[in-house]
């Protein structure tokens, strides 16, 4: 059902049957890595380059979320999914291996809850019992498509982020037990006029600013409805300026119950920069940790707010400024509305 001007609230509650996380050897040292099903020991994953080992990722994840859900993978309607590499190329690669219908999905690093927020929409109304979702992303694939190639070695400042390589997937079902996707929040592309590829976060908070305000005026609802707020990867400067933003528009969020998938995945000792990012940083933070704590009772209600920078090589190349988005996904354990 639409509510207000671009919020979906699903009346059915798909449920996410299961999840998986795969990850590198960074995030082997990080924070969450008792969260991830997974963890490769370099960046090669015994492939012969690194968007071939990107392509594993999302094969892994999705194989094992279909595993720990005892379903047939023969019987999931749908997988979307996609990343950043040019044309979404290790999706696309991975589809074919795993030999399911595919709607390639493209949002940047938002990719996650895009994907999430459309096969909820599928699954509500009645267009699949099964779809696959996730988002994956190899820190030496996009280093080197978006930057450089990490063996230049280039010097980044303080704002830049670190790329998360890893893979996170959720089965989304109609039937089962789990955390229910409740409602979805569609942002729309802004675009502050800012042009520094290595200031991500400064770029995409009013992106998830404008998506957060949507979400809680659509339902009617306050910040203090959600036990958690997940930013996907605004890193420290993105999510200390929209949590200035927010407040100053008169949203009651506190420090504490605001958190950023790039902040949270990550030891303080790595040398990240301001954060994680990637289309992996949110996907794998959401599938593994984040769904884990609800599955033990931590947490009851999260609202994940997946931001994506829109830009391209070509476009940086032609000095245009980054265009930026925010898609936003409630999920509630239990499914209580």
């Amino acid at each position: 059902m639409l509510k207000g001007k671009q919020s979906w609230v699903f009346a059915n509650k798909p449920v996410i049957l299961s999840s998986a996380a795969v990850g590198g050897p960074f995030e082997a040292n990080g924070l969450l890595s008792d969260d991830f099903d997974l963890l490769h020991k370099d960046l090669w994953f015994e492939q012969d380059s690194y968007e071939k080992a990107h392509k594993l990722l999302l094969e892994e994840a999705c194989n094992k979320a279909v595993e720990k859900a005892n379903v047939e993978a023969t019987n999931v309607q749908f997988l979307l999914a996609g990343d950043l590499i040019n044309q979404m190329t290790p999706s696309n690669f991975a589809a074919e291996t795993l030999g399911i219908p595919y709607l390639g999905v493209f949002g940047a690093c938002s990719t996650s809850m895009e994907g999430l927020a459309l096969a909820s929409f599928i699954v509500n109304y009645g267009g699949a019992q099964y779809c696959l979702t996730g988002a994956s992303s190899h820190n030496a694939a996009v280093e080197k498509q978006f930057r450089y190639p990490t063996e230049y070695g280039g010097q980044k400042p303080p704002t830049a982020q670190w790329t998360v390589t890893g893979a996170g997937v959720g089965l989304i079902s109609n039937v089962g037990v789990g955390p229910h996707v409740t409602s979805a929040t569609i942002g729309k592309v802004i675009n502050m006029g800012l042009k520094d590829p290595f200031n991500m976060g400064g770029a995409m908070a009013p992106a998830a600013v404008d998506t957060m305000k949507a979400h809680f005026n659509d339902l009617s609802r306050d910040p203090s409805y959600y036990d958690l707020i997940v930013t996907g990867d605004l890193g420290e400067i993105g999510r200390q300026v929209s949590l200035d933003m927010l407040v100053e528009q008169g949203f009651a969020i506190q420090d504490q119950q605001y958190k950023d998938c790039g902040l949270l995945i990550y030891k303080k000792d790595q040398p990240v920069l301001a954060g994680g990012s990637g289309a992996g940083c949110s996907a794998t933070v959401l599938y593994g940790h984040l769904l884990n704590e609800m599955r033990k009772g931590k947490l009851k209600r999260i609202l994940v707010v997946a931001t994506g920078a829109l830009l391209s090589p070509l476009s940086f190349q032609q000095k245009e400024s980054i265009p930026c988005i925010a898609h936003a996904v409630s999920i509630e354990m239990g499914g209580d509305s």
